[in-house]
């Protein structure tokens, strides 16, 4: 305990500091004088132009949506069309393959009055000779 006597025992006290002195009125420079109404009327106008802020950057987003669905519309007719020209691709496919077959020729040259050759009558001609 008489360490901590011993300690406090030295200590100074500080002196309080000098109270500030105001100026005299006539060498302070007079606030601004602003009226209620001025104030009252700037309370009212900023919520009133936050409000509109809002209101616009919400009707942008609206807008981007709007034109984000009518795009994708747009997309998905485009699919249905695509979808529906493949299928007409393959069956106008399918009707090129049945028309060129074989036995479908063959029974038209037979219409037409056409009779295959035999066999042995077939010769063929080589349309480059080769020297050798």
């Amino acid at each position: 305990m008489a360490a901590v006597d011993s300690w406090f025992a030295h200590a100074e006290v500080a002196q309080p500091a000098p109270a500030r002195r105001r100026r005299p009125a006539a060498a302070r420079p007079k606030a601004p004088v602003r009226s209620r109404r001025r104030q009252a009327n700037r309370r009212v106008r900023l919520p009133i132009v936050w409000m509109t802020v809002f209101a616009l950057l919400l009707a942008g987003v609206v807008a981007v949506n709007v034109a984000v669905l009518r795009a994708h519309v747009a997309v998905s007719k485009l699919d249905q069309e695509r979808a529906k020209l493949q299928a007409q691709n393959q069956a106008l496919a399918s009707r090129l393959s049945a028309a060129s077959s074989a036995p479908r020729v063959e029974a038209a040259a037979r219409r037409l009055g056409f009779v295959q050759a035999p066999a042995s009558a077939l010769s063929y001609l080589d349309l480059m000779p080769r020297h050798g």
